[in-house]
Parts: structure tokens; C-alpha cells; sequence
């Protein structure tokens, strides 16, 4: 039995070696996209050529989105996955992010196929820098518990953990409803070019949703399905 990691960042980022220090000692293989392909959704490649690169005996990064990276690793690398585990995404995916994150979409695709699986994303606010060794404790504190948890055919869990100060409290694990309240959607204009502007910090939350746990300081886990 064999754990696949992977993220949407690309398999150099730092958030998927926070994930890699979380799960250490356990059987896995990283296959992680070449690129970063944050926001790819569960887009996948059809029409052209997925490009396998073997960097170790336990690397594989991939010309392609998350859900690709799940596809390959499941048909030619390991035919006995016993969970994904995608992150630790740089950026949270609450609420309806579900729809726009290849980090989520990796861990919907092993849903897909029957796979369990779990998303884990660090929420930032504004420009603070993330604490990597931070959100890889916490992680490995959450994986101890979900891993031991059954999921129904077809679920995942999808984890948002806080940005805290050191002065902040430590965190409670809420299991809570994801958001459905749209993101905010803003342009700055310049001739006819529109750049997003969006401020996520400032999106809607409906209390006691992912969205309102997270921002709160406190670790989010909600259940999706397929």
C-alpha cells in the first residue's frame, strides 16, 4: 500500500516538502506536476504528450495538472494507492475554491477511482510569509487522525489550516460545512486588459463554515464529494 503526494505548486515548492516532512516514514511516492499549475481546476491533458521525469527512486514530476499527476500515478506508477494526499497548498481553498483548486482536483480525481484522499492548504493573509515547519506540524497532527478515519466511496476531506501570529492561540480542528458564498471578483482596467484583483481576505463567510473557521485561527476540515 503506497500513499501518492502531490499539489498544484509544483513538485519544487515548499509546501510539498512541509507535506513530505509530515508523512515521514510512511510508504510514498511523490508525483507532482514540472510547473506550477495553481487555479488549473480539474483541468487534464488530452491532446498532447505527459512528460514523466524520474528525479529518485520515489520523484516523479509530470508535465501536467494535478489531476493528470493522479491519472499517471495511478495507471504507471503504482497500481496500489492506498490514499493521495495533495498540498500543503501556498494559499487556502475554502468554500468554493474546491471548483478552481488543482489541489483539491487531485484528491476529487483519486475520489474518481476510489481512492481516498486529502487536500491540505495553508491560508495566508495579505503578504505575511508562511511558516512552513509550522503548518508541516500541524499537518502531521491531522493526518494522524484522518488516515485512521473510513470515508464513504467517492469522499475526500479538504483541510485549510490558519495563518497565525506567534503571539496567537494555538488552534482547535473544527469539522465544519464548506462556504458557498462566491469569491470576490474585481478588475483593475488598463485599455483592454482586465487584471484580477479579487481580495480574498475580504470574501463573504457564512458563520460557522470553513471560510468563518479558518479565518477565525482555527483548522478547517470539511468532507466533499464527487
Amino acid at each position: 500500500m503506497t500513499i501518492i503526494l502531490t499539489n498544484d505548486d509544483g513538485i519544487d515548492a515548499p509546501g510539498i516538502q512541509a507535506l513530505l516532512k509530515a508523512v515521514n516514514g510512511k510508504n510514498l511516492i511523490i508525483a507532482a506536476p514540472q510547473e506550477h499549475q495553481s487555479g488549473c481546476g480539474h483541468q487534464v491533458t488530452t491532446t498532447l504528450p505527459i512528460q514523466l521525469q524520474r528525479r529518485s527512486e520515489f520523484e516523479y514530476a509530470i508535465s501536467g495538472t494535478p489531476a493528470d499527476c493522479v491519472r499517471i500515478a495511478k495507471t504507471q506508477i503504482c497500481e496500489n494507492i492506498k490514499f493521495v494526499i495533495s498540498g500543503i497548498n501556498a494559499g487556502g481553498n475554502l468554500g468554493v475554491d474546491a471548483y478552481i483548486s488543482g489541489t483539491v482536483a487531485a484528491v476529487r480525481e483519486a475520489a474518481m477511482h476510489g481512492i481516498p484522499g486529502i487536500a491540505i492548504s495553508q491560508y495566508r493573509q495579505g503578504k505575511l510569509d508562511y511558516n512552513w515547519d509550522l503548518a508541516a506540524q500541524w499537518t502531521s497532527l491531522i493526518l494522524a487522525d484522518l488516515l485512521a478515519r473510513p470515508l464513504e466511496p467517492g469522499s475526500f476531506w479538504n483541510v485549510n489550516l490558519p495563518h497565525l501570529l506567534p503571539e496567537d492561540h494555538a488552534p482547535e480542528v473544527v469539522f465544519c460545512q464548506p462556504c458557498t458564498k462566491p469569491l470576490p471578483v474585481d478588475y483593475r482596467i488598463d485599455g483592454d486588459n482586465f487584471y484580477y484583483v479579487g481580495e480574498y481576505g475580504k470574501r463573504d463567510r457564512t458563520p460557522g463554515s470553513d471560510v468563518d473557521v479558518c479565518f477565525r485561527g482555527n483548522i478547517a476540515i470539511t468532507q466533499l464529494r464527487v
